[in-house]
């Protein structure tokens, strides 16, 4: 017997390290899990170069053994059995056996000589805070990144500390989304740039971690650790762009809508609108008109009710770009700040200015 265990506790293990297997031709083993077995303790290591993971888990076992095997297919195997089932693992050879109750699984071992190892950073600056401080701020303005990656800088998460709040931010140079979350402690936080893709995976493998994360950075790489999970990534090395010269300071025209009846209307809208999700905002003497038209399909107007501050104002939008707000906004009430017709509107929750939405017009 190489270690004994619960098919649930590996299966998670598993499935947290899949996110960073990469394919890589001059470097086919990150294509696979490495199984670290340590006595008691089993850890499992993935890593694509980009970002990687090391899950720590506790077995019962009295022997120390390494290999890699295909994690997809163990995996595989680990959800079509009983959940909490035990499981004994063992290696014969080039072959790693997992048998249940009623099961028996061979999987083939691979050469893993070349597997790298994950970068341990050890920084002067060890900040700990909620990981669910961090998860959320990723998760409220992800949405707004570029998805091109011609501009690394852009196509990123940029976390600063800025007096007691870490803010996050993306944009893609339309549109920019900005979180603030108030510290509970004072940490010292050297800004930092995650590639898009490396902050879609911290969120899906922290967001059901409980406790706090402990954060190390480095000028290149940044490590985060929680709950027996290690992550490093690397970091963007250019400079996010000065997002506070384009935010407008004199408002024209302010309304307060209802979340609901602008979501509503959007969707609306969103049957008719053209290639270029067009639609337009027409802010009057206390009326407030979403519309959309295309010259195929035929056109839409809806009258949202809404208080209304300010000149009159038109303005066109890709209501695509409008409708990704509501994931971060969940206040009943949302504001909308115009600053003139070729001017960034800007959206709040009434109950929340903890978020800020910023979205250019478009040219009619």
């Amino acid at each position: 017997m190489m270690f004994e265990s619960t098919s649930e506790k590996i299966k998670k293990g598993i499935s947290i390290a899949l996110r960073c297997v990469g394919k890589n031709i001059t470097l086919p083993t990150l294509e696979y899990v490495l199984l670290i077995i340590n006595k008691n303790t089993l850890t499992i290591r993935a890593t694509n170069l980009s970002i990687g993971t090391e899950v720590i888990i506790a077995i019962k076992s009295d022997s120390s053994e390494t290999l890699a095997i295909r994690g997809d297919i163990l995996f595989s195997f680990l959800s079509n059995i009983i959940n909490d089932e035990k499981i004994v693992c063992e290696k014969r050879g080039e072959l790693f056996i997992i048998k249940t109750k009623n099961s028996t699984a061979t999987l083939k071992t691979f050469p893993y000589d070349d597997f790298p190892t994950l970068p341990r950073i050890e920084s002067e600056e060890k900040n700990t805070l909620p990981v669910t401080t961090f998860v959320d701020g990723i998760k409220a303005v992800l949405f707004s990144a570029s998805l091109s990656e011609s501009k690394p800088e852009i196509s990123s998460v940029y976390i600063y500390k800025e007096e007691n709040n870490l803010v996050f931010v993306s944009t893609d140079s339309f549109r920019l989304a900005e979180k603030k979350i108030i510290l509970k402690k004072t940490i010292s936080f050297n800004p930092i740039i995650i590639p898009q893709k490396n902050a879609i995976e911290l969120v899906k493998i922290f967001e059901n971690q409980n406790g706090d994360v402990l954060v190390n950075t480095s000028e290149n790489q940044c490590s985060f650790e929680c709950g027996g999970v290690y992550i490093t990534t690397r970091l963007i090395s250019g400079i996010f762009p000065d997002y506070a010269q384009i935010i407008p300071k004199q408002e024209e025209t302010s309304i307060i809508v209802l979340r609901q009846d602008l979501l509503s209307s959007l969707k609306l809208s969103n049957t008719f609108s053209d290639k270029l999700n067009q639609a337009e905002f027409e802010v009057s003497d206390k009326q407030f008109i979403v519309s959309a038209k295309n010259s195929d399909v035929g056109e839409q107007v809806s009258n949202v009710d809404a208080t209304v501050e300010g000149k009159p104002i038109t303005v066109v939008v890709n209501q695509k770009y409008i409708s990704d707000v509501f994931q971060s906004i969940s206040s009943d009430s949302i504001s909308l700040s115009f600053f003139g017709t070729q001017k960034p509107i800007i959206f709040r929750g009434i109950s929340d200015s903890s978020f800020m939405y910023l979205v250019m017009p478009m040219n009619r």
